[in-house]
């Protein structure tokens, strides 16, 4: 098949990589405009740019498909091409129903949940904030709609109940090019059995916010757990951010302390509106590189009784 792909993250490379070294032509790979980083403002290309060039395929940068010149120049380059396939995995941006239907076997979408559940833009994020214990990968027939599209192929995966955000992320993105592979063979082989969405059963997974990643010692310990988990956490130690990228669930309890305060300095204990403690075990003190807690109580002594999250 004569396939044309759109990602932009490192997420998506998984699935370039299964294309580039598949029986399938990819005749030109759409990403988003590359970015400004950095103190010199330097522009970088996305990964998946990055990707298409070590392959040496086309790459198309378009503002955007649904409006302007870009959009133009874009539909005119994708009926020239013709593709038999879109693919599309995390591109950042919304497809026209012209681009939708001009494909032979239309346009599908390599989506990180277990559609229904979780549409939107950050599925992994609230798999986690939200306490699921499974998760996976879908492929989707794509339609006008946020991720309402048949679904093709599933494939699931249990959450570890320490597992990060980060570490999440890695094994799904690797589990779609799984994905997209079995749904190549399938669609060539014409054994797709399109499943419609049950609507009743979805759920949105909208953007994350800063906000979302100040821990609030007063709720229990599994949703403080799951914060830092699913966005990475952050509070205040002796006036400084400190954030927190790891933690254990216990069954130790400190029922007479205040919600937020160090009960345990040998391990980082902190106790949470539950009256159960939670244990960091990997932090970052404003300024310094991320590093284990051990490491860390190398260089801070902290004090039994301090209150996280005060400002002083």
């Amino acid at each position: 098949m004569k396939i044309v792909f759109m990602g932009t993250p490192d997420f998506a490379v998984p699935c370039l990589k299964t294309l580039a070294e598949s029986s399938h032509e990819v005749a030109a790979v759409f990403t988003q405009p590359d970015k400004p980083r950095g103190r010199g403002n330097k522009m970088i290309p996305t990964p998946v740019k990055a990707a298409a060039v070590e392959y040496g395929f086309d790459v198309y940068q378009p503002l955007s498909l649904r409006k302007g010149e870009d959009a133009e120049n874009s539909m005119k380059v994708l009926r020239d091409i013709a593709p038999d396939l879109i693919v599309v995995t995390a591109y950042g941006q919304i497809l026209p129903k012209e681009v939708l239907e001009l494909p032979k076997f239309g346009c599908i979408n390599i989506h990180a949940s277990l559609l229904p559940a979780y549409r939107g833009a950050a599925p992994i994020n609230w798999v986690i904030l939200n306490g699921e214990t499974e998760t996976g990968v879908t492929s989707m027939q794509m339609a006008e709609g946020l991720d309402t599209g048949d679904m093709l192929i599933k494939k699931s995966t249990k959450i570890g109940e320490n597992e990060t955000y980060e570490e999440l992320y890695a094994r799904l993105s690797a589990m779609g090019g799984e994905v997209l592979s079995e749904t190549l063979a399938a669609i060539e082989n014409g054994t797709l059995s399109p499943e419609v969405q049950d609507d009743s059963l979805s759920c949105y997974s909208p953007m994350i916010t800063k906000e979302m990643s100040a821990l609030d010692f007063s709720k229990t310990a599994a949703l403080i757990h799951n914060t830092i988990r699913g966005v990475t956490g952050f509070t205040m130690l002796e006036g400084k951010r400190l954030k927190v990228l790891g933690s254990v669930l216990s069954d130790k309890s400190a029922p007479d302390a205040e919600n937020g305060e160090i009960v345990d300095t040998e391990a980082f204990g902190v106790k949470c509106g539950d009256g159960k403690i939670i244990f960091f075990t990997e932090v970052q003190a404003e300024g310094k590189k991320r590093m284990g807690t051990a490491d860390f109580l190398r260089g801070k002594k902290l004090t039994k009784g301090d209150i996280l999250g005060a400002e002083g």
